[in-house]
């Protein structure tokens, strides 16, 4: 069972068993139902406590039911919470630590709520693309006001119980407890307490109104119009609760409902889902059992003070894991600390950091200029060169020092982790972490597997992830691994575009307006381009059929490598990130296209935008046929955390499967006939083909 029913003296207490937050699951509804009747024809029982066991009131919806038919088999959560005002005898919500969505909406339904301090309230639906569906925008502006409960209902952000508690008026809580503790006798002593009183209390007959109604739901329009422009949710959170103020609450409750369903269906609330889904997929590695034991990490080295080997440490210092960075001169040290310490003292002036906080994290920061000072660290990352030679030097001097299972992981971006592995003689405790740039902001780290990787190893490290607050996903060896090798397919396209009539600010833009981050153009500029040159020299030793533009390398060949040199695909002056359109690029690939013979054409956003993106697509099918990925969710986490894929279309495979897959093959054919494209690139995956003609998606 996962809702427990028992009678303490004249109370009857259900309580919510359905862990890890007490998901409103179809057995869970069942439970409270039945304990509601239950309590109802006992002569003895005069009142009713619903609460949640372990650590959650109620966290709302059963992630696992999802999609399921379950989710809306009744007793559904509007049934639930009518049967609970329908109850003869009166029902206490006792919530404590976690009371968000349906949960919040359950409590909301009952006659009475008591809170303990700490309690965090939420109604998070926007966050899915979607406003809440029980009754959510009908009740709470009732007991707090509407708007403190617009500003809850948007942002979706939770608030904790004493805030709320403590505004004068606020009817969401009868009582607070005295503590966490408390909360269980405190419920019992309040429900025998309002045993008699009538009639119960309904949170749906007490008034809601705006004193300036119009005006101030014009302006939250205005506001969420600007800061949501791409999410159709948090508009109609706007239209829900002003129908609170304006409707009959059976009316209200009616245009909810709709408003709710409608949103289910828009590309906006699965892109949402789909990512809710995937991050939490992404922590599962289907060899790898959940109860796999992991090392202790009590402290961590760092090899290399540049800006990656900076951003990683900072990531450790401030999940207050003590770190040791290593650099072969006291100088690189003293410029690498100046930077971390830059970095905090940026945050602290922006008062996103307190002094304090500050103080701790230096405090846990040494450094070395000897390998056998790190001996005792138990995990050691080498964020050095990107050059096989030196990750040899650096990883046969790790294996020599290192103590018995330590973990000595790698932060490349494109070499190969089985051969940095063999340099040592514990391939198994060998592991790649790659971090992106700035490694201290940005969400994603590919942990690479090698052949040889101990499951212990991977589990540890998925788990030191979460830790330090990274979005972690698995990725096989391969040259460039999931993202590198992705977008080097992106970047050839952006290439062949300028040689077909294209400028890089045509480009961008088009990118742009889907809805990227950064266009291909910009992101070189920012990246350095002498990064992608270099990547091509040694494709013109590997791999000589590879066919590219010259026009970036003769972009380098000017020096232009980026906002770095001050030039790139743009002009940049001193002090400034404004990308500004050269004229002598233009030029440049001008020239270009005369020498190959090609006149250029006039080319549309829509072929921009789907030659860039379905060259990601096309590459991640291969990438989940060569088992680098396990699945096209964790592709989707990989582009969406690191690399500016715009979250409302949910990544590469989910869009191409929104698209249509057939359609996506019917694109791909015609790139193909292309001559100043690469023809045997847009042979579709087989596995992409294979599901376009089964009518079929990514899943």
């Amino acid at each position: 069972m996962t809702a427990e029913y028992k009678v303490h003296g004249s109370v009857a207490v259900i309580t919510l068993a359905n862990p890890p937050v007490n998901g409103l699951g179809l057995a869970t509804r069942q439970g409270i139902v039945d304990g509601l009747g239950r309590a109802n024809v006992d002569a003895a029982v005069s009142s009713i406590v619903i609460t949640g066991a372990g650590g959650a009131f109620s966290g709302g919806a059963d992630i696992k039911e999802f999609g399921t038919d379950k989710s809306l088999q009744e007793p559904n959560l509007l049934s639930v919470i009518a049967a609970i005002e329908n109850s003869a005898k009166p029902v206490v919500a006792a919530m404590h630590t976690v009371a968000m969505g349906g949960g919040l909406e359950l409590a909301l339904g009952c006659h009475y709520r008591i809170a303990a301090p700490g309690c965090s309230i939420a109604l998070p639906e926007v966050k899915l693309g979607l406003i809440p569906g029980a009754g959510g925008t009908q009740r709470l502006p009732r007991v707090i006001g509407v708007e403190a409960a617009l500003n809850l209902i948007v942002s979706g952000e939770p608030v904790k119980s004493e805030m709320i508690g403590a505004v004068p008026g606020q009817k969401l809580f009868d009582k607070m407890a005295a503590s966490a503790e408390a909360l269980a006798a405190d419920a019992l002593a309040f429900a025998q307490s309002v045993a008699d009183v009538r009639p119960l209390p309904l949170v749906r007959n007490l008034p809601c109104k705006h004193p300036e109604g119009d005006a101030y739901f014009q302006f939250a329009r205005n506001m969420v119009k600007g800061m949501a422009k791409n999410y159709p949710a948090p508009a109609k959170c706007v239209d829900a609760v002003e129908a609170a103020t304006k409707r009959k609450f059976a009316d209200g409750m009616l245009f909810e409902r709709e408003v709710f369903i409608n949103l289910m269906w828009t590309p906006e609330s699965r892109a949402l889902r789909h990512l809710f889904m995937a991050e939490r997929a992404a922590s599962k590695i289907p060899d790898v059992p959940s109860d796999t034991p992991k090392r202790e990490i009590k402290s961590v080295a760092v090899i290399g003070a540049g800006t990656m080997g900076g951003g990683i440490s900072m990531n450790f210092l401030n999940a207050g894991i003590p770190v040791k960075i290593l650099e072969t001169k006291q100088e690189a040290l003293d410029r690498g600390i100046a930077t971390i310490k830059k970095n905090y003292e940026a945050q602290v002036k922006k008062g996103k950091l307190k002094e304090d906080k500050y103080a701790q994290r230096m405090a846990l920061l040494s450094t070395t200029l000897d390998y056998a000072d790190l001996k005792d660290a138990d995990l050691v990352i080498e964020a050095v060169f990107e050059e096989l030679g030196v990750k040899e030097s650096v990883f046969k001097q790790l294996d020599a020092v290192m103590k018995p299972g330590a973990i000595l992981a790698s932060n490349t971006s494109t070499l190969d982790v089985d051969k940095i592995a063999a340099f040592t003689k514990r391939p198994e405790d060998v592991v790649g972490m790659h971090f992106f740039s700035p490694a201290n902001v940005m969400k994603l780290l590919e942990v690479v597997r090698g052949a040889k990787t101990s499951k212990d190893v991977l589990a540890t490290v998925m788990a030191i992830g979460k830790k330090i607050k990274k979005t972690s996903v698995v990725s096989g060896v391969c040259d460039g691994f999931i993202g590198n090798r992705m977008i080097e397919q992106y970047s050839r396209q952006a290439g062949f575009l300028l040689d077909e009539g294209c400028t890089p600010q045509q480009v961008d833009k088009a990118v742009e307006k889907f809805g990227f981050a950064m266009g291909p153009f910009r992101m070189g500029d920012l990246a350095g381009n002498d990064i992608g040159w270099a990547i091509r020299k040694r494709r013109a030793v590997e791999r000589a059929d590879m066919k590219y533009s010259r026009t970036a390398d003769k972009l380098c060949e000017l020096g232009r490598f980026g906002q770095k040199t001050g030039a790139g695909w743009y002009d940049y002056q001193a002090g400034k990130r404004d990308a500004i359109p050269s004229e002598l690029v233009n030029k440049m690939i001008e020239e270009h296209r005369k020498e190959l013979g090609i006149t250029p054409r006039k080319i549309s956003d829509e072929e921009i935008v789907q030659r860039l993106v379905f060259a990601l697509v096309n590459e991640g099918a291969h990438i989940l046929e060569d088992g680098i990925a396990s699945k096209s969710g964790d592709i989707d986490m990989v582009y969406l955390t690191g690399y500016g894929f715009p979250i409302y279309r949910g990544g590469p495979m989910h869009y191409a499967s929104e698209v249509g897959l057939f359609n996506v093959v019917q694109a791909m054919d015609r790139f193909a006939k292309n001559p100043n494209d690469d023809a045997a690139f847009w042979k579709p995956a087989p596995l992409l083909a294979k599901l376009a003609a089964e009518g079929k998606a990514f899943a």
